[in-house]
């Protein structure tokens, strides 16, 4: 059963990750895409350093094994710095739309990864079902035009490789199998997607005289950086510590759900019946998905030796869930 602690780190990280495609958007408009990426890193660097100083002490903040170091970089370079470069610039070729629904695959690719690397998170058939439904409802909020999918070729392999990106992050976090907390972990790495981030910047040819610092670039900065970045890391991570990576990464399904509220909330953007639909079908992919996390030995009498029996004989004894997981 899902915990209260897990539904708010999935929820605050949905929720402020949301709005991240509509940030971006904005800010695009006024800034270099790796630079725009880059000052968002700094940012949350900042923010989520001084408050791990502040409130850890210094044996918890100090990096030790190898796998403290792996889990740093693997959060820097391919979870944050190297996925979050390829979305901003993929997304000035695409709609925000498309690039969502093209993110959204990341839960199907996280499996992919999980299947080479972990031993202990496998996708049963229920699972993958659950998955294909809710990536079906994905395509029902966003609506995208078929001819804007399938134009603008190269935007969208660049929006997919940084899906992949950010999927083969969170299974390389696990992997590493470090001892330091999601939170002073992310924070080590933030620097790192930092540091990244400006090199492709400089190397690409980007300026920051090209930058216009308009009203509205600098509350997407804020946002990106603050809300979209340091709390929403806090979430995201902390969740994926919890659950795994496979689990962690299903709520890049509820992301674009969060947008699309957005923008009808704020932005007086409409919300059409097939979108309706498109939530409607999400939430019938997450009860696919969860059903098998519930135990229903648990709702059985007390065990007894012929009670064994008939569970066996049900096929619950050893059915597997939709996920394992440590």
């Amino acid at each position: 059963m899902i915990s209260r602690r897990t539904f708010a780190l999935a929820a605050v990280a949905s929720v402020l990750l949301g709005g991240t495609f509509v940030g971006a958007k904005a800010g695009l408009s006024y800034l270099p895409p790796l630079l725009f990426v880059a000052l968002r890193f700094d940012i949350a660097a900042v923010v989520l350093l001084g408050y791990v100083v502040v409130t850890r002490s210094r044996d918890e903040l100090l990096p030790r094994t190898r796998g403290d170091v792996l889990g740093i970089l693997s959060t820097g370079l391919f979870a944050l710095g190297l996925a979050n470069a390829l979305i901003f610039v993929g997304q000035q070729s695409a709609t925000s739309a498309v690039a969502a629904i093209i993110f959204s695959l990341n839960p199907i690719l996280t499996p992919v990864f999980a299947a080479i690397l972990l031993s202990d998170e496998r996708l049963s058939a229920r699972g993958g079902l659950g998955m294909v439904i809710g990536l079906l409802g994905v395509g029902l909020v966003v609506s995208p035009d078929p001819a804007m999918l399938l134009s603008g070729g190269i935007g969208k392999l660049i929006l997919f490789a940084g899906a992949a990106s950010a999927a083969l992050g969170s299974v390389l976090i696990r992997w590493s199998g470090g001892g330091l907390s999601s939170t002073v972990r992310t924070a080590w790495a933030l620097p790192v997607a930092a540091a990244l981030c400006h090199a492709l910047s400089i190397g690409m040819g980007e300026s920051a005289a090209t930058a216009v610092w308009s009203p509205t670039a600098i509350a997407a900065l804020l946002y990106v950086g603050i809300f979209a970045g340091a709390i929403a890391y806090i979430a995201y991570f902390g969740l994926l510590d919890v659950t795994g990576a496979i689990q962690a990464n299903l709520i890049f399904y509820v992301v674009p759900v969060v947008s699309t509220l957005g923008g009808w909330a704020l932005l007086g953007e409409a919300i059409t019946p097939t979108a309706v639909a498109g939530f409607l079908t999400i939430f019938t992919g997450f009860v696919v998905l969860g059903s098998e996390s519930v135990d229903i030995r648990a709702l059985l009498p007390a065990t007894t030796d012929e009670g064994d029996t008939v569970s066996e004989s049900l096929g619950i004894a050893d059915e597997q869930r939709g996920f394992e997981s440590d």
